[in-house]
């Protein structure tokens, strides 16, 4: 009965976890957006250091588990906090405030974001030399074929700045840092509890950060031309924009993929893909309560092969011992 329990309460974790990603993307991301914060590198330090005030309570509660690192585990939460981290949650801020300015369905980027199953097996193959099964390229194809009905629907592709086209690569960067993010962690998170696990991923990605602005700085200063205001976007910040930054701490962020990892290591990989499955069913649901929008038919063809075939490319493409620790950081 406790076992049942506890499956229940880790499967609730989980659905909870997809859900509150989902309402960060399709609700408070836009919401800070409105605040006046639009410059990336900024947006991305301010979720990754203010959940790291809140989560150093692990790194000092579980700083015994610092000694079962070694180099190599430390470079994997590197490598976590650079594409899980930096990249994935940067090029998914970027698309949903594309998506956002010009009036299209934030669902369709969060929705392209869930291809990173596809990425972290192949980066598997690559990185770790884990080979899926024949039938998981059968599915890849599905779901590329899923991603373009997804972005245009059956209408002809748009390439303008106005379009979903930039957004869709933006949430395909996130898809895929997000997917190495998985075959990194699988090794970062072997020999540290998930408390620990997500404090470390927070205040690397903050520290990871830093240097990204500070390489705009420097790129700034010898004149080349970028959007990004370096330093100088901390001066957006506002009192109201600090406030919405702790709200997403405490609920969207740390504490979704707090509970997040604890769902996950007490169910088996394919039940927590069933169970993810409430992030783009609550993203879809939220655009239309929040926003007013639907996905149009084509979208809709789309958005079905696309989780038809990560269902399949989970549950019977992935032989059981290459089973890893997701990076779902939705845009967190």
């Amino acid at each position: 009965m406790r076992l049942r329990n506890s499956t229940s309460i880790a499967a609730l974790c989980i659905m909870s976890a997809a859900f509150l990603w989902a309402f960060d993307g399709v609700v408070l991301t836009p919401w800070i957006t409105d605040l006046g914060m639009k410059d990336v590198p900024t947006f991305v330090f301010m979720l990754h250091a203010t959940a790291s005030v809140f989560l150093t309570y692990f790194l000092v509660k579980k700083r015994q588990e610092l000694k079962n690192i070694g180099k190599q585990d430390w470079l994997a939460f590197v490598l976590v906090a650079i594409f899980g981290g930096a990249v994935g949650t940067m090029a998914i801020i970027a698309a949903i405030i594309e998506v956002y300015s010009h009036g299209l369905n934030i669902s369709v980027v969060l929705l392209l974001q869930k291809l990173q199953p596809i990425f972290a097996i192949l980066l598997a193959l690559l990185w770790l030399k884990e080979k899926p099964r024949a039938t998981f390229y059968v599915w890849a194809v599905v779901a590329l074929i899923g991603s373009y009905f997804l972005t245009f629907g059956f209408h002809k592709p748009d390439f303008t700045g106005q379009g979903m086209f930039v957004p869709a690569i933006l949430a395909l960067v996130a898809a895929f840092s997000f997917g190495s993010s998985t075959t990194f962690s699988k090794k970062a998170l072997a020999k540290v509890s998930h408390g620990l696990g997500t404090a470390l991923r927070f205040c690397m990605t903050t520290i990871v950060m830093v240097l990204i602005i500070s390489v705009i700085v420097v790129l700034k200063a010898s004149g080349t031309h970028t959007t990004y205001a370096g330093f100088a976007g901390f001066q957006l910040l506002t009192w109201e924009m600090i406030l919405a930054f702790v709200i997403i701490a405490l609920t969207t962020g740390g504490t979704a993929i707090f509970i997040y990892y604890w769902g996950l290591k007490r169910v088996t990989a394919t039940r927590s893909t069933i169970y993810e499955l409430m992030f783009p069913v609550s993203a879809i649901i939220l655009e239309y309560v929040f926003h007013g929008k639907i996905l149009n038919p084509g979208q809709w063809l789309g958005a079905i092969l696309i989780i038809g075939a990560i269902l399949m490319v989970t549950r019977y493409t992935r032989k059981p011992e290459t089973r890893s620790l997701p990076d779902s950081s939705g845009p967190s």
